[in-house]
């Protein structure tokens, strides 16, 4: 007999739930990651829902570890924390990145474009 015989009617919907919720919010993500046109639109997909499919899987994750061990298990507010502590913060340098590279670029063609004589 596993744990999860014993889980409780109401903590397997909510865990349920909470796993599909969050499995959604992290395809929507992927799907505007490959759909999307440009690199800055594509960057929202991921930087915004990676956090919230991350803290529904933890939050499910959570409670079925408090429920089945009988006890509060709060292990995965660590990740959590990391989790919203980076995410936003890498996003934030890969659009600077590629503004940096763009900038770069453009300042490289402006200067070819000054090369040319004249007609």
């Amino acid at each position: 007999m596993s744990m999860a015989d014993t889980l409780p009617w109401w903590a397997a919907i909510a865990i349920a739930c909470l796993l599909v919720l969050g499995g959604l919010m992290t395809l929507i993500g992927t799907l505007g990651l490959a759909r999307l046109q440009s690199f800055y639109r594509r960057i929202h997909g991921p930087a915004i829902t990676v956090t919230l499919g991350t803290a529904c899987i933890l939050v499910a994750s959570m409670l079925y570890f408090t429920v089945t061990q009988s006890r509060l298990v709060i292990h995965e507010l660590l990740i959590g924390v990391f989790v919203l502590m980076t995410a936003p913060v890498v996003a934030m340098l890969i659009m600077r990145a590629a503004v940096y590279r763009e900038q770069r670029n453009f300042s490289r063609t402006s200067a070819m474009d000054d090369d040319r004589p004249q007609p």
